[in-house]
């Protein structure tokens, strides 16, 4: 078994002299039966902006003091170790931006090895320990909790999860060892895997302490002296701690390889399997079985050491950046200051689509939505669907019953136009027709004010044509969601040249009062993810249409873990607004985009694909196989990749030159909040580089030096 104290973790600690330390101070509180607690409190000296984290320099100070408080325990002087964190924060995990800079495999390795060394001190004091978890608490964070003999936990913290296979990685410091012993495989699985490739789904201090995370749960105005109560109890044998969760020898022998292959087979049918941390992490949990913390905490270094060091976790830092940071500085916005308020919304339309935007701006910018259309059953239906969804929410805990009956009362619905004369906001949502859109805006622009900003949803049709018969012209931009609208982070705001600085700051706001990152791009046709998407679709059809089986093309993109393949993702979208969006693109760049047939065959077919009940797609349908003419030269998973690489590289080579974003970054942005690229592989430009697609097709990369693992 490893000896963590013979390990010379000097070289990783002279890497992080620049850390932002974390630390540890110390002061003694009485007990109220008599006696001292220790208590550690963990602060960065920062405000709330910047939480605390946990880098080598942190844990060489929580070491150095661990090590006096068991000198403290061994002399008699204290009765217990307490740590917790500054107002509101516990710690935010390992400190990211040193994890990724690490230089080599056997510094990663010591990065795992020394958190293990760490914070295993909290087991071995000689006295109890206890963490008061009083805020926000992330990955390393939650795992210094779980080293500790007891836990308590503030009702009002603000998130607590284990975040790492999102980043490309593992609970490393002993969380895929101890959780699945102390609550159980299932549940550890949710909490490790399952909630993580969820969009990072956190957990909520409630569900925390019912999955058995944590022993005792107490209300903020309060916590810390109830915790230290509690811990009183606890130390004179008063309170019982009762840990149901753990599992016994039936879990162990039956469920838990029951669970672990259930949760690989579904892993497979929902990501495939070019994503690693995942699989990883399942390997861990599965041997975790064995129930020996020294074995299990040498698997999670070993396993640590292979993924901060390669190419995943690489891209997965540089994506997190992405939309932790450039998602929040938009390039090329301008002064927040210029920005418009927007008191009323109107959106033209009463589909579907419009009524989820009436939907979503009520519920996130709570001023009056008026929705209109042709005639006023069209109009009624869209209030129907409107009040429809908020119900669920309701039933869903998602709204309350007040909040319910606001965004009911904040959306009504006409055909009278006139009553837009009041809205400082003009968004449309009818049909994705150039004549149509130019109608719908002269139609609109003599009744609202001047100052009113016009907002067009198109997807992939030209701005500045839809406003070229505009009086006012500085006030249009294109702003595009992305469907589901409530789901889909991204929204790509499209700046003409006639859009004025007021307009472009009122969209980026209103952008980011609804909860949505939003993109600059110029107005080039299909902006960035539908021009991309177009590329990979058509090079689809292209393999299909040459003759190559469909299950053949939907398995050739496997290797960059796309969440479906190409005919999956055109079947969500639908195969009519796939064709079109392929049209428009081939209509702009006939020397570059693909156009198929097919694609309109299909479209005109109900249900032209055939499913598993796991969502794959497997064959054409009857149907299908008649309407479609298919050539006799089946080209390799291998080929159509590389098609797809080259073509790609090219696309958003072309891209950045003509300007529609300012930089890489924006493509990358754009493709993992618009189209789901993976993480894993930081967008799409880390991914071409890495591949060598980039020098394929122009001799160069995109990022130098390429974003890889360490060597």
């Amino acid at each position: 078994m490893t000896d963590y104290s013979t390990i010379d973790f000097t070289p990783l600690l002279e890497a992080a002299d620049d850390e932002v330390v974390t630390q540890s101070f110390v002061r003694d509180a009485a007990l109220p039966s008599g006696g001292t607690l220790a208590l550690i409190t963990l602060d960065n000296g920062r405000d709330h902006t910047r939480p605390n984290t946990l880098g080598p320099r942190t844990l060489e100070n929580l070491g150095r003091v661990l090590d006096e408080l068991r000198a403290r325990a061994a002399a008699g002087e204290i009765r217990a170790v307490g740590i917790t964190g500054k107002p509101f924060i516990f710690a935010a995990g390992a400190d990211l931006s040193k994890v990724s800079t690490l230089a080599t495999k056997q510094n990663a390795r010591l990065m795992a090895q020394y958190g293990h060394f760490v914070l295993g001190k909290l087991g071995g004091l000689g006295v109890p320990s206890f963490a008061f978890v009083n805020g926000l608490a992330l990955g390393g964070a939650m795992e210094i909790a779980l080293h500790c003999d007891y836990r308590t936990l503030d009702s009002s913290a603000a998130a607590l999860a284990f975040p790492e296979v999102f980043l490309g990685i593992i609970p490393g410091w002993g969380g895929a060892t101890i959780v699945p012993n102390l609550i159980g495989i299932e549940k550890a699985l949710e909490v490790i895997v399952s909630n993580p490739l969820k969009n990072n789904r956190m957990l909520k201090p409630e569900q925390a302490f019912e999955l058995g995370l944590f022993d005792a749960m107490f209300g903020a105005a309060s916590f810390l002296e109830r915790s230290v109560a509690w811990a009183d109890g606890v130390l004179a044998g008063e309170t019982r701690v009762d840990r149901r969760g753990v599992p016994g020898k039936l879990e162990r022998l039956t469920k838990w390889p029951a669970a672990i292959k259930i949760a690989r087979d579904t892993l497979k049918a929902r990501i495939g399997t070019a994503a690693k941390a995942p699989y990883i992490a399942l390997d861990l949990l599965s041997a975790a079985r064995d129930n020996d913390l020294e074995r299990g905490f040498e698997r999670e270094d070993d396993a640590l050491a292979e993924l901060i060091s390669g190419d995943q976790f690489a891209a997965s830092i540089y994506a997190f950046d992405l939309v932790q940071k450039r998602a929040k500085r938009p390039a090329g916005a301008p002064d927040r200051e210029l920005a418009k308020p927007v008191k009323k919304v109107g959106v033209i339309g009463a589909g579907l689509m419009a009524s989820q935007f009436a939907l979503l701006f009520a519920r996130k910018l709570k001023v009056p939505v008026l929705i209109t259309d042709l005639d006023q059953a069209r109009v009624d239906k869209g209030l129907e669907y409107i009040r429809g969804e908020v119900d669920k929410m309701q039933e869903k805990g998602r709204l309350s019953s007040d909040d319910a009956n606001q965004v009911k009362a904040l959306v009504s619905g006409t055909t009278d136009k006139s009553l837009y004369a009041d809205c400082d906001w003009v968004i449309e949502a009818v049909f994705e027709e150039l004549g149509v859109k130019q109608q719908v805006f002269a139609e609109i622009e003599p009744i609202i004010s001047e100052t009113a900003v016009l907002a067009t949803n198109t997807s992939s049709l030209s701005v500045e044509e839809i406003g070229a018969n505009l009086q006012h012209p500085e006030r249009l931009v294109g702003f595009h969601f992305f469907n589901p609208v409530a789901v889909m982070p991204l929204i790509e705001v499209v700046k003409v040249p006639s859009t004025d600085d007021g307009t472009l700051a009122t969209a980026m706001a209103v952008a980011k009062k609804l909860g949505k990152s939003a993109v600059i791009t110029s107005d080039r046709p299909g902006f960035v993810v539908n021009r991309l998407l177009a590329k990979v679709m058509g090079e689809a059809a292209r393999a299909l249409d040459e003759g190559t089986p469909l299950p053949v093309v939907e398995r050739a993109l496997a290797p960059i873990g796309l969440p479906m393949g190409p005919f999956e993702l055109i079947d969500l979208v639908g195969w009519k607004v796939a064709a079109h969006v392929q049209d428009t693109m081939v209509g702009a760049f006939p020397d570059r985009f693909y156009a198929s047939e097919n694609l309109h065959r299909l479209a005109e077919i109900e249900k032209p694909l055939e499913k598993t009940k796991l969502g794959k797609v497997e064959d054409l349908s009857r149907a299908g196989k008649k309407a479609v003419k298919l050539g006799n030269t089946a080209v390799s998973e291998q080929e159509i990749l590389r098609r797809v690489e080259d073509e790609l590289a090219g696309e958003i080579r072309i891209m950045l030159d003509e300007g529609v974003v300012a930089a890489a970054e924006d493509i990358d942005l754009c493709l993992i909040l618009g189209a789901g690229w993976p993480f894993q592989a930081g967008g799409a430009t880390p991914y071409l580089d890495r591949v060598g697609a980039s020098e394929r097709v122009f001799g160069a990369t995109f990022h130098d030096p390429r974003i890889a693992g360490a060597m």
